[in-house]
C-alpha cells in the first residue's frame, strides 16, 4: 500500500510541475482591444508593491512613451513582469504581470481588464482588483515614474 500512495504522490507532483512549467509560455503579440503585450515571458517572482508615482527620477529603463499606453487599456511588459495601464486619460498605473492565482504571466489587456491566459482570471485596469477568478487576490501595484512623455520603472 505504501508504494501505491508514494507512486500516486509522485504522479501528482509531476503533473503539478508540468502544469506550472507551462504557465506564462505564451509571450505574445498584440493583446488587441485596447492593449498590447511587449517583451518576452519570464518566471514568476515575488514582486514588491507600491503605488504608481509621478517623478522625474527612476532607477529603471524606459518602458514606453505615454502615447503608447491606450486610454482604458494597457500594455504588458513580459520581460519586466509588469503591466502598465491608463484607466483614464493621463492617469498611469502599474501592476505585477504575475497572476496571483498560480503565477502565470498575464498576456493581454482588453475591454478594461488585464487577462491571464492560464485559468481565465481577469483584473481591473484601474486598481488591479479581481473581476473574474479563480484568482482571489488583486495584482500587486508596481512603482513607475512618469516624466513628460516617458514611463520608466521606479
Amino acid at each position: 500500500m505504501t508504494s501505491h500512495s508514494t507512486s500516486r504522490r509522485t504522479v501528482l507532483f509531476a503533473a503539478a510541475a508540468l502544469t506550472t512549467a507551462g504557465c506564462g509560455s505564451d509571450g505574445g503579440g498584440d493583446g488587441g482591444d485596447g492593449g498590447t503585450t511587449a517583451g518576452t515571458p519570464g518566471t514568476p517572482d515575488a514582486p514588491e508593491t507600491a503605488e504608481a508615482s509621478e517623478s522625474s527620477e527612476g532607477d529603471g529603463g524606459a518602458l514606453a512613451g505615454t502615447s503608447e499606453i491606450p486610454v482604458g487599456g494597457g500594455t504588458v511588459f513580459a520581460e519586466e513582469k509588469v503591466v502598465v495601464t491608463q484607466p483614464t486619460a493621463g492617469e498611469f498605473k502599474a501592476f505585477s504581470a504575475v497572476c496571483t492565482h498560480q503565477g502565470c504571466l498575464v498576456d493581454k489587456v482588453a475591454d478594461g481588464t488585464i487577462d491571464c491566459p492560464c485559468h481565465g482570471s481577469r483584473f481591473r485596469v484601474a486598481d488591479g482588483s479581481v473581476v473574474t477568478g479563480p484568482a482571489t487576490r488583486p495584482l500587486p501595484a508596481e512603482r513607475i515614474n512618469v516624466s513628460g512623455e516617458t514611463i520608466t520603472l521606479a
